[in-house]
């Protein structure tokens, strides 16, 4: 385990251990956030506990050109009755997916310092929000980091209605798919993910479309 100091440094990210977690401490600064996501590592942790830095060994990603809308969605997509947006209220959606109660869960890992400092990332453009919105009323979103070559890491979503966040996630795999982005990162598997069809890669392979989509950028 590796302790972070001041020095802006991530070890490699095959340091981490069986569970993916690679690193203890540092800050949530712009500059360290971007070079975790730039060298396939996310923050998650408690907030009684110090950041956490993981590399999990299984990745889990959808690739946005050879994505299918599941069956199950398609009628409540082509219902229109929905209306999505980008980045109109970010800060709405991250405090929503911060207070958001969810199932089985007793509470959140988003924290005061993480809407700050992602709030932070998006003033700069880096950080985007979808929304879902019904009647005028914000029922979902999500939001996420765009690295800026080809690659959207998400970060959290929300629902207040039911498949509101499902919609949320499909609207932006169309939108990357539309952008030509080469990945979509969804960090760990969960059933939900599973179910709008996110699949597992092995972190090796992560980090080889990670390198590479640097190196295409120059």
């Amino acid at each position: 385990m590796f302790f972070l100091t001041k020095e802006l440094y991530f070890p490699p990210v095959e340091q981490a251990n069986s569970s993916g977690m690679l690193a203890i401490g540092g800050d949530l600064s712009v500059d360290r956030l971007i070079l975790a996501y730039q060298s396939g590592i996310f923050p998650w942790y408690s907030d009684n506990e110090p950041i956490i830095w993981w590399a999990p060994p299984k990745r889990m990603v959808i690739f946005p050109k050879e994505y299918k809308v599941p069956k199950t969605m398609r009628n409540i997509i082509n219902q229109s009755k929905f209306e999505i947006t980008l980045n109109k209220c970010f800060s709405d959606v991250v405090n929503s997916c911060k207070d958001i109660e969810r199932v089985g869960q007793a509470g959140t890992w988003i924290n005061n310092d993480i809407v700050d400092a992602y709030t932070e990332l998006h003033r700069l453009g880096i950080a985007k929000s979808v929304e879902v919105w019904y009647k005028k009323q914000l029922i979902g979103g999500l939001y996420g980091v765009d690295l800026g070559n080809g690659i959207f890491c998400g970060e959290s979503m929300f629902s207040k209605v039911s498949n509101a966040s499902k919609i949320a996630f499909i609207w932006l795999v169309k939108y990357l798919k539309k952008y030509d982005y080469l990945l979509l990162d969804c960090q760990v598997y969960n059933d939900h993910l599973a179910l709008l069809g996110a699949h597992e890669i092995s972190r090796e392979e992560y980090m080889e479309i990670l390198e590479k989509s640097f190196k295409k950028e120059k």
